[in-house]
């Protein structure tokens, strides 16, 4: 039985488990994203001995993925919108599988950069495809904690990725990690990016993307799947009515009123990379052993980091959509800013006895685990119109690419320069996401997507 059959004996209340299956499928695109972007994390010591990096080279081998995702985001949204979010889904698998093999037997660095980069075109599409293609498809009373799917699935792919390496280290010695080790590693992501691509092939597209394009018939057909006929009819409905109100201007993302929600999702987009997560998740063995210890305690360290980031994503999908998005991103911003500034003088006072620095991490992890990493994601896919959402996503996930490449490239820099200096400066940007939450994003638990959006036309006509 494919996925299709399994919503066509539903009675007219619909089928959350049909429902539940497009959002699992989807969500392996955020698997992807996390299993890609934290590869490089056991790989990148042992690549920096056998290419004899320098900080800013292993700042650029490690980053260079995320030129891809910049790229990427930017060509999905047109892409998206113009046909489907579905193929560009289909693509994006593509360019996960070619750049898992080309990365594990590349017979230089130009090569790995390029292969590298090809990925990223893969992560930068479904990172914002997955969760707005689940917020399409989704009720609003469970949209909170279905795109929050999408975040625990990146989690767990960094939480595999993080296992697997370590199992890959543990094959041989330091040598054979130097020569043999990091392509396995990079290799392994062929296997998750194949099965992403297959069951692609039983998913239907957006239903707004179809009414948009005048297939209603199509969309009100998934639409009753999900919801049952009376929820298909609502959905249909407004759905069409606000399309109707439209503009399909690019312009019309910097219009009064829609220029809040940009304001919104470009600041949170920027906020979630600039207050240090990727320096944690990218360079986590490398911090570890600046804190005095051996290769294979770091990496194993490094799982210790995953599962508590997977254990609090699953605190964040349970509480979105009661506590509401506002008061997780104020928490999450305070507790990230205590622990940066914590990590910061554990590193200038040289305290690496015992667990401290890894206590350090675990409870900033925790922090951006409950609400900046799935949070930010659930409110950008909330916030723009259907007719650009696929734009202004693009717009806002772009940031957030160009944000996440900068702090990748120049953190092996200021970690030598700065030593504990560095969190410091991290822990301030919280302090700032703090400000910025209880003073411009507004709540959006527990409405429509065509509510949230004619909130915005009401605040233009003020």
């Amino acid at each position: 039985m494919d996925i299709q059959t399994v919503g066509r004996n539903v009675n007219h209340k619909g089928s959350v488990g049909y429902l539940l299956v497009l959002s699992f499928v989807a969500a392996l695109g955020g698997l992807l994203f996390g299993y890609d972007t934290a590869v490089i994390s056991g790989a990148i010591g042992f690549m920096k001995t056998k290419f004899a990096l320098s900080t800013m080279m292993t700042g650029w081998v490690a980053s260079s993925a995320l030129v891809g995702c910049i790229f990427g985001a930017m060509l999905a949204g047109v892409l998206s919108d113009k046909f489907g979010r579905k193929k560009v889904l289909v693509l994006s698998a593509v360019c996960f599988f070619i750049s898992a093999v080309w990365s594990g037997v590349p017979y230089g660095l130009f090569d790995f950069v390029i292969a590298r980069i090809l990925g990223g075109l893969g992560v930068g599409a479904a990172s914002m495809l997955s969760p707005m293609y689940i917020a399409e498809i989704s009720p609003a009373r469970l949209r909170g904690r279905l795109v929050s799917l999408n975040q625990f699935a990146i989690i767990s792919g960094m939480l595999l990725v993080y296992f697997i390496n370590s199992i890959i280290a543990g094959q041989g010695t330091e040598q054979w990690n130097i020569n043999y080790g990091w392509r396995w590693m990079f290799g392994s992501e062929a296997i998750p990016a194949m099965l992403f691509f297959i069951f692609l092939f039983f998913v239907p597209e957006s239903p707004r993307w179809l009414t948009e394009k005048n297939r209603e018939s199509e969309a009100l057909r998934i639409l009753k799947r999900i919801g049952g006929s009376e929820h298909a009819q609502k959905e249909l409905l407004e759905i069409r009515n606000t399309i109707v109100q439209e503009s399909s201007s690019f312009w019309q993302l910097f219009r009064p009123g829609i220029r809040v929600a940009m304001l919104i999702g470009v600041g949170l987009a920027i906020l979630q990379q600039i207050t240090g997560i990727n320096i944690i998740l990218y360079y986590a063995p490398e911090i570890f052993k600046s804190a005095g210890l051996a290769t294979t305690s770091a990496i194993s360290d490094t799982v210790i980091v995953g599962i508590v980031n997977l254990t609090f994503t699953f605190v964040a999908i349970a509480v979105v959509d009661k506590v509401g998005r506002k008061p997780l991103l104020l928490f999450a911003s305070a507790g990230m800013g205590i622990s940066m500034f914590l990590l910061g003088r554990a590193f200038r006072l040289e305290q690496f006895e015992g667990k401290l620095v890894l206590i350090y991490v675990l409870t900033y992890v925790a922090s951006f685990a409950v609400a900046m990493g799935p949070v930010v994601w659930v409110v950008i896919s909330e916030i723009f119109p259907t007719k650009v959402r696929g734009r202004a996503m693009s717009m806002a996930t772009v940031c957030l690419w160009i944000s996440c490449y900068l702090v990748s490239q120049f953190f092996p820099y200021l970690l030598e320069s700065l030593k504990g200096g560095v969190f410091w400066l991290y822990g301030g940007i919280c302090a700032i996401a703090f400000v910025f939450v209880l003073v411009v994003v507004s709540e959006t638990k527990g409405r429509s997507l065509e509510e949230i959006e004619r909130s915005w036309v009401k605040e233009r006509k003020l």
